[in-house]
């Protein structure tokens, strides 16, 4: 229930950032209370792998991708809240260290069932990049939650209240526990890379719990494979969810096969894949390359 006094009181947070260096580009994400601490810890863990050398989207590479999605996941649900209302280990989760020790858990021939998290001490979303003549880039996402979010509307404004208050969890020890005055656990998080200090590639994927997933392989197409920005979030992609690695259709028999082998329950899916937007600000002229995803509406366009 919502009172008056609940939006006189509210203050909208200037909330840092978290960041981690991935072979030489230091990729930033929104921190705690965020999936973008799960994207980091999936970078990190995946860091230990050569993975151009197993072949882009090849069972093998998607192997490691999904086990080290699932160590991540097991994090994620464990430990993000609002840290203004709990202790969240941020700085251990995205740390080279603890995804050393994860790292260790990942089998190279076999999928691992349901991982634990590894610290004992405790459709309807829009996401736009621009960056200006100044170099400036801004990385932003906003979504409902659900098709309608609360279905409420504040007044006469036309605005829709979210329904991200579902994301709480009800047992009361968990430090994501629903509580008055308190931020749920909430999926949206807009990237960006630097390179040597300056802005490179401002970017988002859409879709829930896709979204650091779909980060992590949008990421290592353009840093590992060298794709571009278009080809980056254009590659068919996978998503994990529940028991089932999803797959796109582009995906060769044999990649589900030698996925099937290695003991993952490969499945399809229609409109599973989210939405990718990005820009590439070109080191050495300045020069803008933008990317959009032919999966969804949407557009790259300079004026």
């Amino acid at each position: 229930m919502l009172a008056l006094d609940d939006f006189a009181d509210f203050d909208a947070q200037w909330i840092e950032p978290v960041s981690t260096n991935y072979h030489g580009y230091d990729v930033y994400e929104l921190g705690a209370q965020t999936q973008g601490i799960t994207a980091l810890e999936m970078l990190n863990i995946l860091e230990g792998y050569d993975l151009k050398s197993l072949g882009h989207n090849s069972a093998e590479y998607l192997h490691l991708m999904v086990e080290a999605k699932k160590l991540a996941f097991a994090d994620r649900d464990a430990y993000i809240a609002d840290p203004d209302k709990a202790r969240i280990p941020v700085a251990r989760l995205i740390s080279k260290e603890y995804a050393a020790d994860r790292r260790k858990l990942i089998s190279q021939t076999q999928a691992m069932a349901n991982p634990q998290p590894g610290i004992r001490e405790i459709g309807d979303t829009v996401y736009l990049t621009v960056v200006d003549k100044d170099r400036n880039a801004v990385s932003f996402i906003n979504s409902l939650f659900e098709g309608f979010g609360s279905g409420l509307v504040a007044g006469d404004t036309g605005i829709v209240l979210h329904s991200r208050g579902a994301l709480f969890v009800l047992d009361p020890k968990h430090p994501n526990a629903i509580a008055p005055r308190k931020r749920p656990f909430h999926t949206l998080i807009p990237g960006m890379v630097l390179k040597d200090g300056r802005p490179y590639f401002s970017f988002g994927v859409m879709g829930g719990d896709n979204q650091p997933q779909g980060h992590v392989q949008a990421l290592i197409n353009l840093i590992d494979f060298g794709m571009d920005v278009q080809q980056a979030g254009e590659a068919p992609r996978f998503r994990h969810s529940g028991e089932e690695v999803l797959l796109e259709t582009a995906f060769s028999a044999a990649v589900r096969s030698g996925l099937a082998k290695k003991g993952h329950h490969v499945a399809g899916a229609v409109d599973a894949w989210g939405g990718y937007q990005g820009i590439v600000i070109s080191p050495r002229t300045g020069v803008l390359m933008g990317g959009s995803d032919p999966r969804k509406d949407g557009l790259a366009i300079g004026w």
